[in-house]
């Protein structure tokens, strides 16, 4: 296990404090808190935010938060997750088993089990399954990715020890709309390491399998996934961000594969921002890209 991990961790911990220091849960907006929805007591759990004034079933949002594959957790995102309650979604947020104590395919199963259980459960908490979303970041954007191509692409789905429940097979298999992906990483097989930025490269070293060859480091390289069948997704990033380049990538792969798909860069040279800066809601040009998102996401429904 790397020293990288363990100095985010911490990093990033008190940067999560800092992000929602003041900030509380709307009154008009209704809280499922740690629902369970799979086996790990600790990780397997999620929240939904929802109007509490909307009587029927809401267009509906899957979160899936970054933290470089080592950190981070439903109460990490729950702001930036209400913040798009606030827009007429429904958003369900999840936490998933971090690496290096569980190492890959552990988060993608994870994301597996969460978006099933919505499945399931969606006419209990008056889900819209028909108008489903996701949005992922940093290395949520990974694992949303690897996500899409498994439920879009029965070959990758086989190289994997877990399956969609046979019961939620078929028609009604899930199917995104549209997604959001910001500020991701997108190709394991192309990270530099700089000074002054966190080394990705070591923190994927401690997500895969240990001594893992490269049949493993490409079933996360995203931009070798997309197919024509991958949802229309809104693919953002801005001046400041250590990993813009890979938006492009992403981009230029959804283009060849003939799916739809918009690059946004946010900020300037003059005036850039950072990593993930859209989940400090406090910010304008974080409400910004979020109600860009949600008009992308309302112009598929």
């Amino acid at each position: 296990m790397s020293e990288e991990y363990q100095k985010l961790r911490r990093q990033w911990s008190l940067c999560d404090h800092q992000r929602y220091a003041g900030l509380t849960t709307p009154a008009y907006i209704r809280r499922y808190d740690d629902i369970p929805y799979g086996p790990d007591p600790d990780w397997n759990v999620l929240d939904i935010y929802r109007n509490r004034y909307e009587a029927g079933p809401l267009p509906t949002i899957l979160l899936v938060h970054g933290g470089g594959w080592v950190h981070g957790c439903k109460e990490s995102y729950q702001f930036y997750g209400l913040e798009l309650a606030k827009r007429g979604f429904a958003v369900v947020n999840f936490s998933y088993r971090l690496a290096p104590e569980n190492r890959f395919p552990a988060q993608l199963e994870d994301a597996v089990r969460a978006v099933m259980w919505l499945m399931k459960h969606a006419e209990e908490y008056r889900l819209d399954t028909d108008r489903l979303f996701a949005a992922g970041d940093s290395a949520g954007g990974n694992i949303l990715g690897m996500l899409c191509a498994y439920l879009t692409d029965e070959t990758y789905r086989k190289k994997f020890p877990f399956d969609v429940p046979r019961e939620l097979s078929g028609r009604s298999r899930p199917a995104f709309r549209a997604i959001a992906m910001n500020c991701g990483v997108y190709r394991l097989t192309e990270l530099e390491k700089k000074p002054g930025i966190p080394d990705i490269g070591a923190l994927v070293k401690d997500y895969l399998p240990e001594k893992a060859g490269n049949d493993i480091l490409r079933l996360g390289d995203i931009t070798e996934m997309v197919n024509e069948t991958f949802p229309p997704a809104y693919i953002m990033s801005c001046q400041g961000d250590y990993m813009k380049p890979h938006a492009s990538m992403l981009f230029h792969a959804y283009r060849k594969a003939g799916a739809e798909a918009e690059l946004h860069i946010f900020g300037t040279e003059e005036k850039p921002l950072y990593h993930v800066f859209h989940t400090v809601v406090q910010e304008p040009e974080g409400r910004r890209c979020n109600d860009e998102e949600c008009a992308f996401f309302r112009k598929h429904m």
